[in-house]
């Protein structure tokens, strides 16, 4: 049994077993590791609720539990949710439930909004905080992997948990044509064409560094010869590196910030869903709303000159 499961819920729980099965299909059916914490996370907080055996789910427990939950956003509220759906889907189709009790639970609605993406300016100051792009021969190994690690999340639109993925073997480096293969949500896989010459030549020096011919591209090791690098380790690194440069980004908002720039730009939403992975241009369409905002902002301060200029 996963060890999180047996120290918070405890072996003799009647949902731990159940519980540990469903996280072993879900990672054996290709869920990220963050997607398993997740759902790991979720489930151990809802099973406080029930006490009887699986079998005799109701709806009532699910229901005490959102309840409990009033304080949290609509969207952390919606997660949890969406846990607990699947369990109980998965349950049911190994024929431990008879009926799903989520059906008689109500959905939970999100207000859309906005993302927020970083300011390019703000972004060159907290890789500028890493390294230069032109670094030195004696930068340490690991400084230097996360100049490239976190560049490549901004460059590609990439979520930093793809970008920690990624092997060598992801990489085609053929002059005039690079490319990086990008492993995304539910096994999906893009390939997003390198077309910063700068980042490219930091990616080569980078490769040449750590003299990497296969394997993770980037290690979570100083000496480079460790697994990849994890995501909260990389999440916990980017923040430091914030701190130092004195801005505020989320390292999400690396990848909100590239796909901003192409659709101002003028990128077809089409392309910029295939680059981000987006599954429907649904999402993808927020920033072409965010691109509106920006295009309003414009024109308020087109009529503020206007007005002056005619005063």
């Amino acid at each position: 049994m996963n060890e999180v499961i047996a120290e918070q819920l405890g072996r003799g729980h009647p949902l731990a077993t159940h519980l540990d099965d469903f996280l072993t299909d879900k990672r054996n059916a290709g869920a990220s590791g963050q997607t398993i914490r997740a759902y790991r996370g979720d489930l151990i907080q809802f099973t406080a609720h029930v006490d009887g055996e699986l079998a005799e789910l109701t709806a009532a427990p699910i229901r005490a539990f959102l309840a409990d939950l009033g304080q949290l956003s609509a969207a952390t509220r919606k997660r949890k949710r969406a846990a607990i759906a699947s369990f109980c889907r998965w349950a049911v189709r190994h024929d431990l439930l008879d009926a799903n009790p989520m059906d008689r639970i109500d959905t939970i609605k999100v207000p859309k909004t906005l993302p927020r993406p970083a300011a390019a300016a703000d972004v060159a100051k907290v890789l500028a905080a890493i390294c230069s792009r032109r670094p030195r021969k004696d930068l340490p190994l690991d400084r230097l992997r996360d100049r490239a690690l976190f560049e490549t999340a901004y460059v590609c639109g990439a979520r930093a948990a793809e970008v920690c993925g990624l092997y060598v073997e992801d990489l085609d480096l053929r002059m005039d044509d690079e490319h990086v293969r990008i492993h995304g949500k539910g096994g999906s896989v893009r390939t997003v064409l390198l077309d910063d010459r700068g980042y490219v030549a930091l990616l080569k020096f980078y490769l040449a560094r750590a003299d990497y011919t296969a394997g993770p591209l980037f290690r979570a090791s100083i000496n480079g010869y460790g697994g990849p690098l994890s995501y909260d380790a990389a999440h916990h690194r980017w923040q430091g590196y914030c701190t130092a440069a004195r801005v505020e980004i989320d390292i999400h908002q690396l990848r909100h910030a590239h796909a901003t720039e192409l659709i101002n730009a003028g990128v077809s939403i089409e392309a910029v869903r295939r680059r981000l992975g987006h599954a429907s241009t649904e999402t993808t369409q927020l920033y072409a709303l965010l691109d509106d905002k920006v295009a309003d902002a414009e024109i308020r301060a087109a009529r503020r000159r206007r007005d002056r200029a005619t005063r």
